[in-house]
């Protein structure tokens, strides 16, 4: 596009425009901006201000309780690489817009934790790591919020009470807008899966797991809609994203992290396989070890390598070569390219080193 028609782009639309590869969305994607009003007038409160626009998103809530899912309960790979991305897209709004832009990642595992079956400490030791990750990584553009900066030093189960009493719909509403809101009822089916699937050890039968599972889904979505709402109170001039597919026009924008073939999708939901050509996908845990050998980082497991005949795939969100210094790298199957994330294109990732390195 000619220097002279961007100038006359507003400044919005442009900022806009660099989040539309990225939109996430069970429906077919619209890259007009004029299909996102909302998130136009969201930005350009701040463009008109001369401020640094401010991008909300809740997630981030800790890992899946499930180890065919994910390899631990702390950040890994998954994380890491989402959050650059994250970082990334505000530096790319730098340079486009001089006050440039902020990400406040909105950790929600505490406001819900006790649903998912996932202990508070297990969500502390997620959220600390994921702050030491933010440093570790330099990702300069992103903050966190999370139910420790609301209502002091109360107990984690005092703290949700009083969220939900505060923010969350009646749960008898929230069932009559599944009867007849598509995309509550799409929300309903996308969390019971969740939680099905993040279920390990259950001893009853398929069906009464789904039942439980289906009553647990609606004080999941009344609990995250309070969180949202909070959100909004604490920070009411922002750009609202979420990491749930949303449909074009709605008030939040849908933003995929990775690339998968499952809209739904999340890294605290899955694990890892890198190609050696530096793509990465997100798969259940289960499947990553099928295809793949794990790598360690600082001791830790990280994700997984693919390792079988085939061409490698090319470069994914991180961009790069995957192979680190000292580290090994197996053929691995060919994946089809997803273009959009190649604009983002990184250094390699840190030194790694695969189980059959030690």
């Amino acid at each position: 596009m000619p220097n002279s028609t961007l100038t006359r782009t507003p400044v919005e639309t442009r900022i806009l425009d660099l989040l539309l590869p990225y939109h996430r969305t069970t429906e077919p994607g619209r890259p007009d901006p004029a299909a996102h009003p909302e998130q136009l007038d969201q930005i350009r409160r701040f463009t008109e201000a001369g401020e640094p626009v401010l991008f909300t998103l809740p997630g981030f809530p800790c890992k899946s309780p499930n180890p065919a899912k994910v390899l631990g309960h702390l950040p890994d790979e998954g994380e890491r690489l989402s959050l650059g991305f994250l970082d990334r897209l505000c530096a790319r709004i730098g340079e486009i817009y001089a006050p440039g832009a902020r990400m406040l990642i909105c950790s929600d595992g505490h406001i819900f934790g006790d649903l998912i079956n996932v202990p508070d400490a297990h969500i502390d030791a997620y959220g600390d790591e994921l702050r030491a990750l933010i440093r570790r990584e330099r990702l300069s553009h992103l903050d966190t919020f999370d139910l420790r900066h609301v209502h002091g030093e109360l107990d984690y189960d005092t703290k949700r009470a009083l969220v939900t009493e505060a923010y969350a719909p009646d749960l008898e509403t929230l069932r009559a807008q599944a009867r007849t809101d598509e995309e509550t009822a799409r929300l309903y089916r996308g969390i019971t899966r969740f939680l099905v699937e993040d279920t390990a050890g259950f001893t009853g039968t398929r069906s009464a797991l789904q039942r439980e599972c289906r009553a647990r889904a609606y004080g999941v979505i009344a609990r995250s809609r309070a969180w949202g709402d909070l959100i909004a109170d604490c920070h009411p001039r922002s750009v609202r994203l979420s990491i749930h597919p949303q449909r074009p026009g709605a008030a939040k924008f849908g933003i995929r992290l990775l690339d998968a073939a499952d809209a739904w999708a999340t890294p605290w939901h899955t694990t890892v396989l890198r190609e050696t050509g530096g793509a990465a996908r997100l798969l259940h845990r289960a499947e990553a070890e099928r295809l793949g050998r794990l790598v360690l980082r600082d001791g830790r497991p990280s994700h997984y390598e693919a390792v079988a005949c085939g061409r490698s795939g090319a470069q994914g969100l991180s961009g790069g070569s995957s192979r680190a210094p000292g580290a090994r790298h197996a053929r691995s199957p060919r994946w089809e390219k997803s273009p959009e994330y190649a604009r983002y294109e990184g250094a390699p990732p840190p030194r790694d080193r695969t189980l059959s390195q030690r």
